[in-house]
């Protein structure tokens, strides 16, 4: 008797990686960002990735992070957390759970909060000491939403497609 096989993927590696590949769908030069949004039985509801609106051009609106606020990408993207939460079609976010590639900003904050979901998985935390992470963190204790950083596993998880 075999059993079953003992080396497929946790949870986490499984959500983390498809909020990875969904940032891997940004068109943005310096930053791609993932979200994957998931209910408490591990059904995924949703996903997003930054970028601009439906119906404003990838060609049109500026990239660029530096310059005129009008020239640059700040007033213009939104982020993936954002993305996944206005994607979902199907009601109610209440007590679902987010994986994300960046530590979430205070106006993701904001956006999670409100929509109810109560846990955030986050891969990298590289703006950690910035004004926004800060006050995304003070909002999100507040709020009792718990986060925790990913632990990756270094396994590699390779595809051909």
């Amino acid at each position: 008797m075999s059993g079953k096989r003992l080396d497929y993927i946790s949870w986490d590696e499984y959500f983390m990686g498809v909020a990875i590949l969904s940032g891997m769908r940004s068109k943005d030069p310096g930053t791609q960002v993932g979200a994957c949004i998931v209910s408490s039985d591990n059904k995924i509801l949703s996903m997003g990735y930054n970028g601009f609106p439906t119906g404003c051009s990838d060609d049109e609106f500026p990239w660029e992070r530096e310059g005129e606020p009008l020239e640059s990408k700040y007033y213009f993207a939104a982020h993936s957390e954002l993305n996944a939460i206005l994607n979902y079609r199907g009601g109610s976010l209440e007590g679902a759970k987010i994986y994300v590639s960046l530590f979430p900003c205070n106006e993701c904050a904001k956006a999670i909060i409100q929509a109810g979901i109560k846990t955030i998985v986050y891969d990298s935390n590289k703006y950690a000491n910035t004004p926004a992470v800060i006050a995304s963190r003070r909002m999100l204790d507040a709020a009792g939403v718990k986060y925790y950083q990913y632990k990756r596993t270094g396994r590699e998880i390779k595809l051909n497609v």
